[in-house]
């Protein structure tokens, strides 16, 4: 795939809807994933994605560490809108995790191997796998300082192409298109990674 002039590309789809951005985006390449947390929000770009192509590939970095709810709400989502999941989940048992590691806490010197063992080797092996031309997220601008920096588009250090759709919506924009149509929230979702939610995860400064 051509690399984009994102300056250019971000200023044209500014304004556009999400569905157009992703609808553009769709067009670039046929080698696409979608990545999901099934996090708070995620029942909206996956009902998006799954729209405009079912069979979109939707990559989960399951990191063992998920609440019964985000379970039960990643089964609800993945059975109603039959989602094409291509799951990852660290190379070690949760047990193994804990036996060696504990549950660190950010303050912990083995947090960052932690972060390594159950959330960024997972995705980076998804890559090396799927080899995607573009991938599509739902970062937000006001998430987190580093997120700021960014915008519907960027590249990756792999030099993927980054689409995030919603990047321009606040919660409240997000909470009435989930009233709107219908979907779920997923409130109790805990990343142990991130720990904080303005903390990134690690997974997007790649």
């Amino acid at each position: 795939m051509p690399t984009l002039d994102i300056d250019y590309w971000n200023k044209k789809l500014r304004y556009k809807t999400p569905v157009e951005i992703a609808d553009w985006a769709l067009r670039l390449s046929d080698n696409y994933i979608v990545t999901t947390s099934f996090g708070v929000y995620s029942s909206v770009l996956l009902s998006t994605m799954s729209v405009l192509d079912h069979q979109i590939r939707v990559v989960w970095c399951d990191t063992l560490y998920n609440g019964e709810s985000t379970y039960e709400y990643a089964a609800s989502l993945t059975e109603k809108y039959k989602l094409n999941i291509h799951k990852y989940q660290p190379l070690f048992t949760k047990t193994e995790i804990e036996r060696t590691l504990g549950s660190p806490d950010l303050e912990d010197d083995n947090h960052s191997q932690f972060s390594e063992i159950v959330k960024l080797e997972p995705f980076k092996r998804a890559l090396s796998e799927l080899n995607p031309d573009v991938w599509f997220t739902n970062i937000r601008v006001r998430q987190t300082a580093y997120r700021d920096k960014k915008d519907i588009l960027s590249y990756s250090k792999d030099g993927i192409l980054k689409v995030s759709p919603f990047y321009y919506w606040t919660d409240e924009d997000l909470d009435q298109y989930v009233l709107k149509y219908g979907l779920k929230k997923n409130l109790d979702y805990f990343d142990p990674v991130k720990a904080l939610s303005n903390r990134e995860c690690g997974i997007h400064f790649r």
